[in-house]
């Protein structure tokens, strides 16, 4: 494995432009303020108190977010990738979006079908985030449980895409009963949001997003050894079930807590680790994990300011945005048939 040192600079330059993003992220917005009052309303209090209602409540936990949703996405497709030893694996792909969105169709449609039971349940603000969180959990259990009979990690890629698969329909026939008020009510959940978040819900976020990434960093050194293919890993003595275990954990932690509090975030988690390979040209994940934790944060901050439309009083859909900027590069990558670093 190459020398963590040989990666000095490329670190150093993304630090930079990370900080650069989020500074430009925070100035952008609906509302001009004025560059010195924002760095001033970082420090304290300042004159203009709207302004400083506006980047304390609002832009500082948007841009928050941002980091949190590229930085754990990124992390989440690079964990799949290597685990599956497939480049079109992505963070999604053990069906924890899916299960997200059935549960938060259950509350938002489930009204149309059940009636006022889940009227009451839309009353709460966190109604929708702990139905997210509940479908991702269900489904993580249902692909724990499936995996630790299943040998062939391809199976389990195989189980969790049929998982999606059987909730999509149960959200189809849900959607079906439901009225349009309802039904659009839905399809904006799934555009994605990054700027709808509480600091005390964003601390929410933090702690388990902390635990999805410290799990991640546990499993640096299995992954470095899966990517020699599991038969010699074996020889090495790895435990194959135990960190496959981890490994599916932490991705679900990650990627099931951001689709629970921001929505389904299309493309960055499975884009993010290829541009990052692009780059750093190593497959040693000591220097690739922190290189996507940067880079997914740094490119989601600029998606989201793309979305701001500055000085204009629309925001643009999150996932439209990542899509057409990672759709692009996953199709570049193809066509380029340069050899993935697995």
């Amino acid at each position: 494995m190459p020398n963590t040192k040989t990666y000095k600079l490329p670190f150093i330059l993304l630090s930079l432009l990370l900080v650069v993003c989020f500074f430009v992220n925070v100035s952008l917005g609906s509302i001009s303020i004025p560059t010195k009052e924002i760095f001033k309303s970082l420090i304290g209090p300042i004159d203009n108190d709207s302004w400083y209602y506006i980047i304390q409540n609002y832009r500082l936990p948007k841009a928050f977010t941002a980091i949190l949703v590229g930085s754990g996405l990124g992390i989440s497709g690079l964990l799949m990738q290597t685990l599956f030893r497939n480049p079109l694996a992505g963070p999604f792909v053990l069906g924890i979006s899916s299960g997200a969105s059935l549960g938060v169709a259950i509350v938002i449609l489930g009204a149309g079908v059940f009636g006022g039971v889940f009227t009451t349940l839309l009353l709460s603000k966190w109604s929708v985030v702990i139905a997210a969180s509940l479908g991702s959990f269900l489904v993580l259990l249902a692909v724990l449980a499936v995996s630790s009979k299943v040998r062939d990690t391809m199976a389990i890629l195989i189980i969790g895409l049929m998982f999606g698969s059987i909730t999509a329909a149960v959200v189809s026939v849900l959607s079906y009963f439901s009225s349009a008020e309802k039904l659009q009510q839905y399809i904006f959940w799934g555009f994605g949001s990054l700027g709808n978040l509480s600091w005390y819900e964003l601390m929410i976020f933090t702690i388990i997003y902390g635990f999805g990434l410290v799990l991640s960093v546990v499993s640096i050194k299995a992954l470095n050894t899966l990517l020699l293919g599991e038969n010699y890993a074996k020889s090495l003595g790895l435990n194959i079930k135990k960190n496959r275990l981890i490994i599916i954990v932490a991705t679900s932690l990650l990627a099931g807590t951001i689709t629970a509090f921001a929505g389904p975030i299309a493309f960055i988690g499975l884009a993010i680790p290829h541009m990052v390979r692009q780059i750093f040209t190593t497959s040693n994940h000591k220097i690739l994990l922190p290189a996507v934790f940067l880079f997914g944060a740094m490119v989601m901050l600029i998606c989201d300011s793309i979305a701001q439309l500055p000085t204009s009083d629309y925001t643009l859909p999150i996932n439209a945005i990542t899509s057409l900027i990672g759709a692009p590069v996953v199709i570049w990558l193809l066509v380029r048939k340069r050899k993935m670093l697995f």
